[in-house]
């Protein structure tokens, strides 16, 4: 019994976090104040479309820019953040 008790905890959890990833998506995608009828329409609408291996490659070419965009804003504000610890004791940057 304690054993279902786990596993079943542990699949509401997984389910947690793939609809919290999911809504991360909705956010990065810039649908945050959109209607919830127009992101389920346009959701729809891509999975009609996925049927066409060229737009299947299309939108995942989209997807892979907005993930680069991402890391490369990411760097940049690494870098940028680094200057500060330019000037501290010890710093690696000497």
């Amino acid at each position: 019994m304690n054993m279902q008790r786990r596993q079943s905890s542990q699949g509401r959890k997984r389910d947690t976090r793939e609809k919290i990833q999911l809504g991360g998506l909705v956010v990065k995608a810039g649908l945050r104040t959109a209607d919830r009828a127009v992101i389920l329409g346009a959701l729809i609408d891509a999975a009609r479309r996925m049927d066409k291996q060229s737009e299947l490659a299309r939108l995942r070419a989209v997807g892979k820019a907005a993930f680069g965009n991402d890391s490369q804003e990411a760097h940049a504000h690494d870098r940028a953040g680094r200057t500060d610890d330019r000037n501290a004791v010890g710093s690696d940057w000497d």
